[in-house]
């Protein structure tokens, strides 16, 4: 896992800062699309810490780690001499391809995959309203999405086809990126809060991890937000397979 964070950060744009690779969102302050990731094994000293800290500044950007700790275990303790404060150790989650469990959507909602721009704008919403994103998505998330598709990745909208709401509402959204290294990550999930409790995010989940496996992939992996996050990914098969350190400053 470590070594696919190290790899989808540098095959997006990167800079290098000492033992590090910085991906940084010039459209975006969002924390969890701006963060370095250390080399296998880096033992940073104290001026690699404080280039670190300069460039996110330079950058507008808070300095923030995410990674497997045990990959690179000198990191941390150089990090909390700097003042950075662990923010989470999240479990990471795994679900090989035979324990797949298929979900079907709840009754009065539909699974696409989202392609056209109209669809990605609209998944941008859904995941802007569910994590608390301030303002509403721009062009830069739409592009951002559409280069996840074109890459060979998935983006998977749920649409209701009534049950309450007007059809073609907007009511969940994921994606999954393309294999790197045989590895895909599942991430951003996202339910609109008056349709949470009904299956939609496992569906969601599910509808993403298969088109993965079905390509080739020889894992798929996410990060759960909590517990209850974590019990909706168990009844799609997905089981904790390690943990990733999130450290900020």
């Amino acid at each position: 896992m470590h070594a696919y964070l190290h790899a989808a950060t540098r095959r997006g744009g990167h800079e290098r800062v000492g033992p590090f690779v910085v991906g940084l969102d010039p459209h975006s302050a969002n924390p969890f699309r701006n963060y370095a990731v250390p080399d296998p094994g880096a033992a940073p000293s104290a001026a690699d810490v404080a280039a670190l800290v300069a460039l996110f500044a330079e950058r507008d950007r808070r300095p923030r780690l995410e990674y497997v700790p045990g990959s690179a275990p000198l990191v941390e303790p150089a990090l909390l001499a700097a003042g950075f404060t662990v923010e989470s150790r999240a479990p990471i989650m795994v679900c090989p391809a035979a324990a797949l469990v298929d979900v079907p959507p709840p009754a009065g909602v539909e699974l696409v995959e989202a392609v056209a721009d109209d669809d990605l704008l609209a998944t941008a919403r859904v995941q802007h309203e569910a994590y608390g994103e301030p303002a509403p998505p721009t062009a830069a998330d739409v592009a951002r999405l559409r280069r996840t598709v074109r890459a060979g990745g998935v983006v998977v909208l749920a649409r209701a086809t009534g049950g309450g709401a007007a059809p073609g509402t907007a009511v969940g959204a994921g994606l999954c990126t393309a294999p790197l290294d045989g590895v895909c990550e599942l991430a951003a999930v996202a339910v609109a809060a008056a349709f949470r409790r009904r299956g939609i995010a496992a569906a969601v989940t599910a509808r993403l991890a298969a088109p993965a496996y079905a390509g080739g992939a020889a894992a798929v992996w996410l990060e759960p937000a909590g517990p209850a996050e974590q019990r909706i990914y168990e009844r799609v098969g997905f089981a904790p397979a390690g943990a990733k350190v999130a450290i900020g400053r």
